[in-house]
Order: C-alpha cells, then sequence, then structure tokens
C-alpha cells in the first residue's frame, strides 16, 4: 500500500510538473519581456560562474594556508591582470598586424581561390559522367559548409559587439562570486531541504569530478596546442601564425572534430603559398594531433568522463545542429552532467 502512495504521488507531481509547462509555453508571448531580461543575465552570469568554478580551487588553496579570501582573490586578480599586460604588451602589436596583413592580403587569396575552383571544375567537366555528379555534388557540400561556417563566425563576432558591456561586468561578477563564496555556499545549503542536502551534497561532488577534470584539462591542453601551433607555424613560415594558432586551439576544444577543423584554414593558406609550404604544414599538424592525442590529453585529462566514443560523436551532432558552434563546444559537458544527473536519479528510485 505504501509502495502504491509512493507512486501515485509521483504520478501527480509530474502530471502537474507538465500541467505548469504547459502553461508557461502558452504565456510565452506575455513573457518575452521577462525572458529576454534572462537572456541578457545568462551570458555574464553563465561565464563569470564558470570562471568562479575554474579558479575556486586555487582561491582555497591560498586561503588554507592562512590567507585571507578578499587578499587570495585579489592577488589572483593581480595576477591575471598582469599576465594579460604582457602577453598584451609582446603580442598585441604582431596580432595587429598579422589582422591588418589578413585583411590587405585576403581579396588576393579569394580571388586565387576562385581561380583554382574555375581550373577545377574543367577538370571536374573531363570525369566521366557519374564521376562528374558525384563530384559536383561534392564541391556543392563544401560550398555550402563553408559559406555556413563564415555565416557563423559572422554572427558570433556579430554577438560579442552587442555583448561587450556584458562582458565588462563579468569581472566584478568573479570577484564577489569568490569572495563571498562561503556565504552562498551557506545560504544554499540553508534553502535546500534537509532531506534533500546528503543526496545533493553527493550529486554536487560528482559532477565536479566529472565536469571540473574535464574542463581544466581541457583548457590547459587546448592552451598548448595553441602555443605549440603558433611556434611551429612561425618556424616553418606560414603566415599569420598567431591567428591561425588561436584558431587550432580554439578549436581543440572540440573533441575527435576539433583538430580537423583547426587545420584547414593553415592548410589552405600554406598551400596559398606553395605546395611545399602546404606539405611542410600538413607534416607539422600530423605532429601536433599525435603530440596532443598521444600526450597531453591523455596526460592532462584521462578518461575523466569515462563515456564512450560513439555517445561523444552524438552529442556533438546534436549539439551542432541545435547551437552550431557554441553547441559543440558545450556538448561534451552536458552529456557529462547528464549522465551524472542520470545515475544519481536511477540510484534514488533503486532506494526507494
Amino acid at each position: 500500500m505504501e509502495i502504491q502512495q509512493k507512486w501515485l504521488y509521483r504520478l501527480v507531481f509530474t502530471l502537474l510538473t507538465l500541467l505548469i509547462i504547459y502553461m508557461i509555453v502558452q504565456l510565452a508571448p506575455l513573457l518575452s519581456p521577462i525572458s529576454a531580461m534572462i537572456r541578457a543575465l545568462v551570458l555574464p552570469v553563465g561565464i563569470a560562474v564558470l570562471l568562479t568554478y575554474l579558479l575556486h580551487p586555487l582561491v582555497e588553496k591560498m586561503h588554507d594556508s592562512g590567507m585571507s579570501r578578499p587578499l587570495a582573490v585579489l592577488l589572483i586578480f593581480l595576477l591575471i591582470v598582469f599576465t594579460l599586460g604582457f602577453l598584451l604588451t609582446i603580442g598585441l602589436p604582431s596580432f595587429i598586424k598579422q589582422i591588418q596583413h589578413a585583411f590587405e592580403t585576403i581579396p588576393a587569396q579569394i580571388r586565387e581561390l576562385e581561380r583554382e575552383t574555375q581550373r577545377l571544375q574543367q577538370y571536374i567537366e573531363t570525369l566521366p559522367a557519374p564521376l562528374q555528379t558525384q563530384t559536383q555534388e561534392w564541391r556543392v557540400q563544401l560550398v555550402q559548409m563553408g559559406e555556413s561556417a563564415f555565416d557563423q563566425i559572422e554572427q558570433a563576432a556579430l554577438f560579442l559587439i552587442k555583448s561587450m558591456f556584458s562582458f565588462i561586468v563579468i569581472p566584478f561578477l568573479v570577484f564577489f562570486f569568490l569572495k563571498d563564496h562561503d556565504a552562498i555556499r551557506r545560504i544554499s545549503w540553508y534553502v535546500t531541504p534537509r532531506k534533500w542536502r546528503d543526496a545533493l551534497k553527493k550529486y554536487i561532488k560528482d559532477v565536479d569530478h566529472t565536469f571540473g577534470s574535464y574542463i581544466r584539462g581541457q583548457l590547459l591542453v587546448s592552451l598548448s596546442v595553441f602555443i605549440i601551433s603558433t611556434i611551429g607555424l612561425w618556424i616553418i613560415g606560414v603566415p599569420y601564425p598567431i591567428l591561425l594558432g588561436l584558431f587550432m586551439g580554439a578549436m581543440d576544444l572540440i573533441p575527435y572534430f576539433g583538430p580537423f577543423i583547426g587545420a584547414v584554414p593553415a592548410v589552405i593558406i600554406a598551400f596559398l603559398q606553395s605546395w611545399q609550404l602546404g606539405v611542410a604544414t600538413i607534416i607539422l599538424i600530423f605532429v601536433i594531433q599525435q603530440i596532443e592525442g598521444n600526450i597531453l590529453s591523455p596526460v592532462i585529462v584521462g578518461k575523466t568522463l569515462h563515456l564512450h566514443p560513439a555517445l561523444i560523436i552524438l552529442a556533438l551532432l546534436v549539439g551542432v545542429e541545435v547551437g552550431g558552434f557554441l553547441g559543440m563546444l558545450i556538448a561534451v559537458p552536458i552529456l557529462a552532467i547528464g549522465k551524472v544527473t542520470l545515475l544519481h536519479i536511477r540510484f534514488h528510485f533503486m532506494k526507494d
């Protein structure tokens, strides 16, 4: 009888939840000002929470050594400011020069690509009909993928420009989140029902172990790939080594597909200079990917996710379909959190 009451309670709770969701969907047009305000807050608050999460272990170590929390946070902020200032002082002039040079030479390189495309088109017309049809389909798909990539980059750039004011408040949010971390944790603990506290504490610990280890490790690997790629491209003489290295490092955050996406611009630009430079760039990228796949990722990230590669690939495909480039970035962390959540829900029902 007690089991039947529990399942009846769960059924009623589920029906009420679905009813509330249905009412929210129906009232969505009336709630548009509130949703616009929430969307404006999601980006700065989300980035601030992520940065707080990444910096919090360092603050805790400094605090445990006897330093006050505000002083520890202030020292970390000063260190970040000085590091960024030093890097900008050294790298910003070269970065700006590369951007200016890129804007000056990109039109000529685009014309060169158009000429190569015309030559390829002439060659395709000499192929047998079945091969010609298939090659044309591949060509159209590549053009569509390129246009889609450029559109997404343009949209991302416009979004970043529009969100510039939001980025200004992020350091202040991070500072207060880190400084008042204990107070925030106490408030969260008090507003949580007593019977949920132990389970929620274990859930947060498991999420932190899976998500935190992956994110911190992946960021460190991405930074390493950026440094190695920039130095390697500069040594062999590929134009725009900082820009291309930065792109390769950012793409490395995407599992499996990211390194290949990041390599495309470097290979194209290298081949536009000479075929020898193009071949050297392919060899360099192959070496970098071997270092990343066999040394950096296993040592730094390890197997923290414990997810089958097929699940990760499916998550990436869903992510790119739903949210484009941003969707690919957050697909795997969301999958990892979802796995931990499902395991805890399963454990909860089995316990009942």
